[in-house]
């Protein structure tokens, strides 16, 4: 007869891997993670930095970590079985080290601002209607370098006293931290490995095919407007408004990993906008705003894009921060009423099975599951309390890191002073906190929403004479940098926990990724900034870099800056009710679970498409028709492989990038052009040519 630890031997994790001794650091960090981990963090960013700059926004790449750190570990680790060197065994514990070093280097493409606060220092994204030249800084690889350095590294240090009370205390899910743990743990089981071996297959198909596509397509793109990127798939006049499908495979990857409600919003966004209200301004020209402006001046068409757009996430950004701090407050008030988990404390035996009662009677499932729970609770919080890091040890290094911050950053930029530096230094910590305990409640990271408000405060305090607009972007990067980091810290803490790695192990990993991300990350930039020209439509280019356009936007917003196009600000505010209203209606949907709230679209994509143009939306629409055509197909294929393709397209569709930049660099260029004309251009286009003399 089976016993009882017995009956529960299938329903804990950690039974699966009780037999194995939890390694130590120097097992955990090794020269091979660290290898693996440098090698994916450069690929990934390359991959990272192409969608921040193209859409604003930037999905997790924790899966293609797991991923590609497991494979590219266990094709390292067969190659030193060939070669008959000794090594290590690679342990769940080594794959989460890599994942968290990979994701925190890939992170600071979009946390670093390269999309958004420091591209809106610029000359591009302020247009022609700057009349102070000191409200522009353009980016330097110098300066971001040293600006990541200062800023990248407080938020690691400060959240660490909260991770005991959050992951311990109060059992924070932290949805994307749990599932990356999860993702890990079944890797490394025996039954996993078979699972990820082909996972990683069919993410390495997909990743090929995706590089030869984008390689292919290099070979027509001989000139402007020339290649299948400005393919008219819709027809001539839908084209010329940017209703096209680019055949970008980054945007049908992202379009597979996204929600299907997220992609639809983007191109009902795109519809109402591109196709309805930026053609009707467009039919305003001369009365509504100068004529011939140019289409990057904030006195012209974009002044109406910018912000609008903004209003709608600023509206939403405003809900979502009221809807948290109060969920957030709720359940901390629930909590507070409620007895502490009780770690491994007074417990000799932590493993033991201790619900087999005296009597030797079987015990109800219910009592199973909890006997079950207990014992990975357990086991998790013994390691996880292990490792001391001394509470007043990160302290004072982030007050020696805010220090350090608030001497040289006026030095960086001119236009903030060292007490506003110090005052966003001071604030942070408590912002951190909110940030990271929302977080964990509803997978949402707010810092961009707390980082706008540092950037109308100080923007607003220094005003547009002494350079508020770009006093407020440094002030925005520095706090979204802090929250965002430490947001991120405290869900690999959360992935850690669930995987048996130790605190320390986690903090050196966040450390290693945070400076490798600090230089990488700067260099791929400087890359697309000089091969490609920003603010660009069609062509390669890329396009608009939209998010650089909302935060100089808001930055301005925050000065008064005047000579805007008439009625800009009524439509603004028009819009900012408007999401708020749709915000409000979804938010009553979800509490009572109405039928129609899986149908009301997001405010924040809407407004996205407001900036992006259409051929993105419809990029990722098709994306999550081919996942919906699999699903229907064949439900549990796509529910193990969509995610590895999804990856594999948009990291060949990044690596292909870099590969056309390093041949633009070396000022190779395409054989081939490939031209899509109307009818009546080609009639025009033939009859000059029979004007041009005949080659003999």
């Amino acid at each position: 007869m089976e016993s009882v630890c017995d009956l529960q031997e299938g329903m804990s994790t950690e039974r699966a891997y009780e037999a194995e001794p939890v390694p130590s650091l120097s097992e955990t960090i090794t020269a091979r993670s660290l290898a693996v981990s440098f090698v994916l963090a450069v690929t990934l960013t390359v991959v990272a930095m192409k969608i921040s700059l193209n859409s604003g926004f930037l999905p997790s790449l924790s899966i293609p970590a797991c991923l590609l750190g497991f494979y590219l570990s266990r094709a390292l680790i067969r190659t030193l079985d060939y070669l008959e060197v000794s090594h290590l065994p690679f342990t769940r514990q080594e794959n989460t080290v890599i994942q968290t070093c990979v994701v925190a280097c890939t992170n600071i493409a979009f946390s670093g601002g390269f999309g958004t606060f420091l591209l809106a220092m610029g000359g591009n994204s302020a247009g022609v209607t700057m009349k102070h030249d000191n409200n522009i800084e353009e980016p330097g690889i110098i300066r971001m370098v040293g600006f990541l350095f200062l800023v990248s590294f407080a938020g690691i240090f400060i959240i660490m006293p909260f991770r005991k009370v959050m992951v311990i205390r109060h059992q924070l899910t932290f949805p994307s931290g749990t599932a990356t743990a999860h993702l890990i743990n079944s890797f490394n089981t025996p039954q996993g490995a078979t699972q990820a071996k082909i996972q990683v297959e069919m993410l390495f198909r997909s990743l090929g095919g995706s590089l030869v596509w984008s390689v292919f397509q290099w070979f027509f793109s001989a000139g402007r407007s020339c290649g299948f990127r400005v393919f008219p798939t819709f027809g001539m006049e839908a084209y010329r408004h940017g209703f096209f499908f680019d055949f970008s495979m980054t945007n049908v990857g992202v379009g597979m990993i996204c929600p299907y409600m997220i992609t639809i919003s983007m191109l009902a966004g795109s519809l109402a906008s591109w196709g309805i209200l930026w053609p009707y301004i467009e039919t305003k020209e001369g009365d509504w705003y100068p004529r011939n402006i140019g289409q990057g001046s904030l006195s012209g068409i974009k002044g109406y894009k910018v912000f609008v757009g903004v209003s709608m996430i600023l509206a939403d950004g405003l809900f979502n921060f009221l809807t948290i701090m109060f969920r957030t407050s709720r359940t901390m008030a629930k909590r507070r009423s409620q007895p502490p988990v009780l770690a491994s404390q007074g417990n000799t035996q932590p493993f033991q099975c201790l619900n087999a009662g005296s009597n030797g009677g079987a015990m109800d499932m219910e009592q199973q599951t909890t006997t079950a729970k207990s014992f990975d609770e357990r086991r998790r919080a013994q390691v996880f309390l292990r490792d001391q890091i001394p509470n007043m040890v990160t302290i004072g290094v982030y007050v020696l890191l805010a220090a350090v911050s608030t001497l040289v950053i006026p030095l960086l930029y001119r236009q903030l002073k060292y007490y506003h530096v110090a005052l966003v230094y001071i604030a942070a910590p408590l912002f951190t906190f909110c940030n990271a305990y929302g977080y964990g409640i509803t997978d949402m990271n707010l810092s961009s929403t707390y980082a706008k408000i540092a950037m109308l405060v100080f923007g607003s305090w220094v005003g547009i004479k002494d350079g508020g607009v770009v006093a407020g972007l440094v002030a925005c990067g520095i706090m979204m940098c802090t929250l965002t980091n430490g947001g991120d810290v405290m869900q690999d803490l959360k992935t850690g926990y669930l995987t048996l790695t130790s605190p320390r192990a986690v903090l050196i990993s966040e450390l290693v990724g945070t400076t490798l991300g600090c230089i990488i990350n700067p260099t791929v930039f400087w890359i697309f900034y000089k091969v490609y020209k920003t603010g660009g439509a069609t062509g390669g280019d890329i396009p608009d870099v939209p998010y650089a356009r909302v935060y100089r936007g808001m930055a301005m917003l925050s000065v008064g800056q005047e000579g805007l196009p008439k009625h800009s600000m009524l439509l603004a505010k028009v819009f900012f009710l408007l999401a708020l209203a749709l915000c409000l209606v979804r938010e009553v949907a979800s509490r009572q679970s109405w039928r129609m709230r899986g149908y009301i679209p997001s405010t924040v994509a809407m407004a996205i498409a407001f900036f992006v143009p259409p051929d993105m939306p419809i990029g990722m629409c098709i994306g999550s028709l081919v996942l919906y055509m699999w699903e229907r197909m064949d439900p549990r294929g796509e529910r193990m492989l969509s995610s590895a393709v999804a990856s594999g397209l948009i990291c060949g569709d990044g690596l292909g990038s870099l590969v056309s930049s390093l041949l633009t660099l070396t000022k190779a260029t395409g054989p081939i052009c490939i031209k899509f004309l109307s009818r009546g251009d080609n009639e025009k286009l033939d009859a000059f040519l029979a004007t041009l003399p005949a080659k003999t």
